[in-house]
Formats: structure tokens, sequence, C-alpha cells
């Protein structure tokens, strides 16, 4: 073992030195001390439960944390040379940990943002500000079809599978949700003991491998997906269509992953590589999609049942929405992921170019669904780089009802961004199957760490909107976020994504110019581009 190797070394060391200034020469003193010393620094590490690198790297982990200390200067040198590549700038990383650890800093020197840049966003603030609620407010999900609706935090853990993820750091997140009152997302990997034995509240996410819910020939299994629904800790189920990482192509488990637990896990043989297609075989049209729904509700025994999606043709939006009216059946919840989200590894072109971002795919979500009359009977939930406050202002202001994050939770957890998630060798046992590595991450700290970051940035969120005059989300509106569009040129939200009234798309004479088009081509029978 590694971490047994870098501790030995030292101690190996420490006897040898020791034994010689006895036996030989005391000048060996001087060789001892240190190597005495270094092997207890490597004993501490090795037995701490806090930071999950020293117990897989004794005393060479340590580098990382003096690389932390110098981190201004030297993150700054890579970030002005273009080659950071990390998916989150320094400062929100800096957020996200602090808050983690509960250490939660204040920056004494103000920004390092280029405000006037293009693309730079503001909220704005109020001259007459309002207290902070005590409370952080809920959002119901559960429409007319739903009997048993669930009450959603501002902010939840997204989806990251059990497979992708290690055992323990899926009972972290799911710990940590319980402590903190929010939502866990189970990934389309399949509901395991380490979502359940923790007792947190759970959305189960099906993809088209319906894996924990299917057949022997990969179809839809209806009697499984009951009797999982059914469990007490599943207060959601989701259907993923697509994901913001990869949206439109499937995935491949190899079958040296597949091992015992996995595979019962997923109810695929183990050892056997798996394919998850792109396509679901559950719909081909928007009706059938919307059917599908409704009969996954039923099947869930009135749950609320809702579907995930990376945007891309509002045209094929349009015509689940038309499907929606004809069959007067809809979802309770839509999650709206954006092209730059995702934790799953994906082809660097899948992630470069495919999808919209989440701005844009959650401004033309809930336009269609307010100009087709349906907002009202559909949550919207966000998910895609949220990490902060702000962010989530940000969402919820864009048409949000509440987020969600992955890769924030992540760095909750102890992620280092060591970009080896496909190789199984993370080396803070966060997304890895190798039990040697993972056994460094401990449960219940970690689980501290997400609770608090949570808490923290929903807390922030509050703090943001109470800035802005806003007693609660529903006192947000569109005109409270600017955006620098020119040098010159600073625009409000409603200004850029032209807004639509309630049913508005239902009246001929009043669909908006824009909007005519693709409201005119999309039918509910077909999936249409252009």
């Amino acid at each position: 073992m590694v971490n047994v190797l870098f501790a030995g070394i030292p101690a190996v060391a420490a006897l040898g030195t020791g034994l010689l200034a006895v036996l030989v020469s005391p000048w060996w003193w001087c060789a001892a001390g240190p190597a005495l010393l270094l092997a207890a620094v490597a004993l501490r590490d090795l037995l701490q439960r806090r930071h999950s690198i020293l117990r897989n790297y004794p005393l060479l982990g340590h580098l990382r944390f003096a690389m932390e200390a110098l981190r201004p200067e030297v993150q700054q040198y890579f970030v002005e040379r273009n080659v950071d590549g990390a998916p989150f700038d320094r400062d929100t990383r800096s957020i996200v940990y602090e808050r983690a650890k509960g250490t939660d800093a204040e920056d004494p020197f103000g920004t390092e943002l280029q405000l006037d840049r293009p693309g730079t966003e503001f909220l704005v603030p109020s001259m007459a500000p309002r207290p902070v609620p005590t409370e952080p407010p809920r959002v119901r999900i559960g429409g007319p079809g739903c009997s048993k609706p669930y009450d959603m935090a501002l902010l939840n853990v997204s989806a990251m599978s059990f497979g992708s993820l290690s055992d323990r750091a899926v009972r972290a997140l799911n710990e940590g949700a319980r402590r903190g009152g929010f939502a866990h997302d189970t990934g389309e990997g399949g509901i395991s003991e380490h979502h359940l034995a923790p007792g947190g509240d759970l959305v189960w996410e099906i993809g088209t491998g319906y894996f924990g819910c299917r057949t022997e020939d990969g179809d839809f299994d209806r009697r499984r997906f009951a009797e999982k629904a059914a469990l007490d800790q599943v207060a959601c189920v989701l259907l993923k269509i697509s994901q913001g990482a990869k949206p439109g192509i499937g995935g491949v488990l190899p079958g040296t992953k597949v091992g015992r637990e996995i595979a019962a896990v997923r109810g695929v043989p183990q050892g056997r590589t798996v394919m998850s297609p792109p396509y679901h075989r559950v719909y081909r049209t928007p009706r059938e999609l919307v059917r599908f729904l409704d009969r996954m509700r039923a099947l869930a025994g009135g749950k609320p049942v809702g579907f995930k999606l990376c945007v891309g043709s509002r045209r094929e939006f349009l015509a689940v929405c038309k499907a929606m009216l004809e069959e007067d059946v809809t979802p309770d919840f839509i999650v709206v992921d954006g092209a730059e989200g995702g934790t799953g590894a994906a082809p660097l072109e899948f992630a470069d170019t495919v999808g919209l971002p989440l701005t844009e795919g959650l401004t033309t979500v809930h336009r269609a669904l307010v100009g087709a009359g349906l907002r009202d009977r559909i949550r919207i939930g966000a998910s895609g780089k949220v990490a902060t406050g702000g962010d989530i202002v940000k969402r919820l202001i864009q048409g949000a009802d509440y987020t969600n994050s992955a890769r924030a939770m992540m760095f909750a957890l102890g992620c280092i961004q060591a970009q080896r998630c496909h190789t199984n060798t993370c080396p803070v046992g966060v997304a890895t199957q190798d039990r040697r590595r993972a056994r460094a991450l401990d449960v219940e700290d970690k689980a501290q760490r997400v609770q608090r970051f949570q808490a923290a940035t929903v807390k922030s969120a509050l703090q943001i909107m109470a800035a802005m005059g806003a007693d609660d989300p529903g006192g947000l509106a569109p005109g409270l976020l600017l955006r620098r569009v020119g040098p010159d040129d600073v625009r409000a939200h409603d200004d850029l994504y032209e807004p639509l009234a309630p049913g508005q798309l239902l009246s001929s004479g009043s669909v908006p110019d824009s909007w005519a088009g693709d409201w005119k081509a999309a039918h509910p029978d077909r999936f249409t581009l252009r």
C-alpha cells in the first residue's frame, strides 16, 4: 500500500539511524532526530481523519498544503498564462473549501474580477434592504397528478452515481443531506445500500440503462421500479433524458469495473461490459414521453416525477409542451442541466460544443412553460456550476425554483481536482473504486463538511436576496440581474431574453415573432429540430 510505504520509509530510517547512534557514534543522533520527527508526522497523517490526501500520501501530501499557503501568488502565475484548466475559478474553489471547513472568510482587498469585461453579470442591491430570513424557504414539488408532494431545499446534491463515486463518498453525501435536510440525486447508477444507510432524502434518477429497474435485455421493468420507488427515502423520481457533460450520447461501464456490488445495484451481470444507449426505449415521441411520465408517477405511488435534460432545440421542447397540453399531463418538475455542468467523463468535443449553457437552457424552459400556460404546475431545478449564493440567486432570477450542485459538493468532500476521475486513481478517495484509496475518506468528517457547505451557501443566497430588497425568491425580478454586453452597454435579464406572458403562446394573435416559427412547427407526435 502506497500510504504504508510513505510512512514506512521514515520509520525504517529512524530505527536504523537510532541503532547507529547507540551502537556506533552519538553523531548519528543528528540524523536520527529528524528521522524520528518525520516518522511521527507520518504516523499522525495515517491516523488523522480530516485530510484524505494525508491519509493516502503521508508526508508527501504536506507539499499540497504548502502550495495552498502560496496560492494567491502561485495560482495567479498559472491564471495569467491560461494554463489553470480548472472548471471553477480560484475564488469559487476557495469559497467552497472554506465553507465546508466552517471557516468562511472575507477578502480584505475586494474583487479581482474584471467587471468591465463583456459577459460579466451583476446583481442589483436595494437602497432598502430587508432582514435576512432566519429559516430558508423550501419549494413544494408536486403538481395536479401528485399525491405525495416533496418540499425541496434551495440547494441540493446533483446527480453523481455510485460507481463514479466511491462508496464512502456516496455515504458522506447522503449523511450530509440528512443532517441538512436537503435532497441527494442518486445519479443513473441505481440505489445502493450506501444511499440508503444514512437516511437522507433521495431523488432516484433513471437513465437510458434503467439501472436498478431493468429487464435482462435492458428494457424498463415496471415491477422493479415500483418496488424501489416505494422506499421511504425515495422522495422523487427523475427520468434523465440527457446531461450537461454529454447530451445525446450514452455511456460504457467496462466489465472490469462491474464488480459484485456494482452489478447488484445496477441489475447487470457481474464482470460484463454494460452499454447505456443514447436513447430511451420507453418513448419515441413527445406524447409518449409525457404518457410515460404519468405511468411512472402512478407506479411510484403518487410521488413527484420529473425529467432532466440539457436543452438543445427550443422547437423540440415546445413539442413536449404541446403534448402536455393535449394529454393534460405534466411532470411535477424539470431539471435543466447546463452544458457547462457535469462531473462525468465525456468526449472533449461534446463537453465543449454540444448543448445550451445553463442560462440559455433555463430561460428557454422557463419562458416556454410560461407561454404555454404550464409554469404554475411545474417546478424547475437548475444544475450547472452552482457553487455560491450568488449562483443560486442568478438561477432563481432566470427562472429556476431551486438548484443542484455536483462539483462543489465534490469539493466539500475533499476533491482537489486532480482530474483522475476516469483512471480510478483519485488521490483523496472521492472518485474511485479502489478500496485502499477510498478508505482515506472519513465519512463522518466529510458529511459534516457537505452539510456546512450547503447551509452556508443557502445562507449566503438569503443574505444576497435581502440586500436586493427581497424577503424570499418570490421577490426577485429579471430586472435585478444585469449583464455587460459592451464597453458602454449594460442590460437587464428581461431585456436580453424576451419574456412571455402566461398563456401567450396559446393565442395565435399574440405569439411573438421570435417564437412564432418554432411554436407553429412544434408537433406533439414528433421531435423535430427544424
